[in-house]
């Protein structure tokens, strides 16, 4: 596909139609599907040491790897942390999104569905994290309050360019942890779930993202790129919170500087980002202002090794 070509949408009451029989067919009820009772088992990393924010620096080095291993606990915790948040605003922006359109539609009907299913995932991640032994990593006041004013100001293309955004990352990270037999089952399982069911929630907001964003004119496509070039940023820079690193010994500020720094970590969310920023950036909505948050991320990549995002310009 080129920029210049707008994408092929299909039907949206077939689309909604087919996600409503997905749905009957393969949904989850974590509390039973998930073994709660089984005890996490610490000589395992909760993730891919390759994707510890700190790993390669020299802050890795001085730790233990019994460190590296709870240090990467606490990290998947801070990430499912950032899920729920995001997954608390969308169901209220899905909610609002059906507010006002026919609830006899199989659109608006799986728009309920969706919503029952991030209300189970929620739960799920909430009890993962404090299985972990993690606490519950809230987010600073400013993020907080951004959150707020998006969930209440978003329109079709950043309600669902949002949603695609967190989904296809947490999607990526997600898929590589449940296949990893090396991985703490808990995580693998957790993953197994969100994976089946966000497949669907992905289809949907892709499908809706490309029909909102082609209504929209000029100036509304200006605005949607930059205001979600700043919720992709600061979803990406909170994806780790500094205090996970006080919990294996090390000073919150310098390994948060170090991650920040870190080719190995930049790479890890270049590959995690790379799908959404194909889809977005295929639709001409990583472009202008808005484009500095996602490089300002670590999403396209290092100086040097950029992947190719598409443009208008590199289309002609």
């Amino acid at each position: 596909m080129t920029v210049q070509d707008e994408p092929r949408i299909t039907d949206r009451e077939d689309i909604a139609k087919r996600l409503l029989r997905s749905s009957a067919k393969a949904s989850f009820d974590p509390l039973v599907e998930i073994d709660w009772d089984a005890p996490i088992d610490r000589d395992r990393y909760a993730t891919r040491p390759e994707r510890v924010s700190l790993y390669g620096t020299e802050l890795w080095e001085r730790l233990t790897e019994e460190q590296r291993k709870e240090l990467s606990r606490h990290e998947v915790a801070s990430i499912a942390s950032i899920g729920i948040w995001f997954e608390t605003i969308l169901m209220q922006m899905l909610v609002r999104h059906a507010y006002d359109r026919d609830p006899t539609s199989n659109h608006v009907q799986y728009a309920y569905t969706e919503i029952a299913d991030e209300c189970r995932h929620s739960v799920m991640f909430a009890k993962m994290v404090g299985k972990l032994g993690a606490p519950h990593y809230k987010l600073d006041p400013v993020t907080q309050f951004l959150g707020r004013v998006f969930k209440s100001i978003a329109h079709g293309p950043l309600i669902f360019g949002g949603a695609l955004f967190v989904e296809e990352i947490l999607d990526q990270i997600q898929r590589e942890a449940m296949v990893d037999e090396s991985l703490e089952p808990l995580v693998r399982a957790v993953s197994r779930i969100h994976v089946v069911e966000e497949a669907r929630h992905m289809r949907y907001a892709r499908e809706e993202f490309a029909r909102t964003w082609q209504r929209h004119n000029p100036v509304a496509r200006a605005y949607s790129r930059l205001v979600l070039g700043l919720v992709v940023y600061y979803s990406t820079t909170r994806l780790i919170n500094p205090r996970a690193y006080a919990h294996v010994g090390l000073d919150p500020r310098e390994a948060r500087r170090a991650a920040r720094r870190n080719p190995h970590w930049i790479d890890t969310k270049t590959w995690a980002a790379r799908k959404v920023v194909a889809t977005l950036g295929g639709a001409g909505a990583i472009s202008g202002p808005g484009r500095y948050f996602w490089r300002k991320a670590g999403l396209l990549g290092r100086p040097g090794n950029r992947p190719a995002v598409p443009t208008r310009a590199a289309a002609r």
